[in-house]
């Protein structure tokens, strides 16, 4: 492995997992790729301790590159920064009404989460899931447009509602545990 051919130090994310360059990616193939190189530069398939460490570096760029492709904010921040096109990616959300629209999500997620309002959680992932939806429709036409301003605005939007989906899931699934072992605890008394 060294660093003159095309091993993943040298490449970027997208050419890494056989992906073209672009918002929309094949999922299934991102991690049937992820598994073939791990496999082939997992760091246990040498014995020298340069190429362990070689293999080691390797595979955290994998990870890495793993990472940033499969989350669409992630994944819409690097093809700014590919183009050269990134700068304002951490100022402020300067849209009043996506601010509140937001705002309002965040709240009920909190008090959903704090009285482990299942129904709650559940009604509120789809309409994370379609804000997401949109905005990364909206980048798509922005980054194909060349126009950085949306696409950066549209960039901004997926990180906010990355986490928002990412806070829901995680409280559904708490709440899940929970109900599961409120019943476990039944089954002893």
């Amino acid at each position: 492995m060294n660093n003159t051919d095309n091993t993943p130090a040298n490449s970027n994310f997208f050419a890494l997992f056989e992906q073209p360059v672009q918002f929309e990616l094949d999922q299934r193939k991102l991690d049937t790729q992820l598994r073939v190189l791990q496999k082939r530069y997992h760091p246990d398939n040498t014995h020298d301790a340069t190429a362990k460490r070689e293999a080691e570096q390797t595979s955290a760029i994998i990870n890495q590159a793993y990472q940033t492709l499969s989350h669409p904010d992630t994944r819409a921040s690097y093809l700014l920064e590919m183009a050269d096109h990134s700068e304002g990616l951490e100022q402020s959300i300067a849209d009043l009404d996506f601010l509140d629209d937001a705002m309002d999500i965040r709240m009920d997620l909190d008090d959903a989460l704090m009285q482990k309002d299942q129904a709650t959680l559940r009604a509120l992932y789809p309409k994370i899931a379609e804000r997401l939806e949109t905005q990364s429709a909206r980048f798509t036409k922005a980054y194909a447009a060349q126009s950085w301003s949306d696409a950066v605005d549209a960039t901004q939007k997926l990180k906010f509602l990355v986490k928002l989906d990412a806070d829901v899931r995680a409280g559904l699934d708490d709440v899940m545990q929970s109900v599961h072992d409120d019943g476990d605890d039944d089954l002893y008394m």
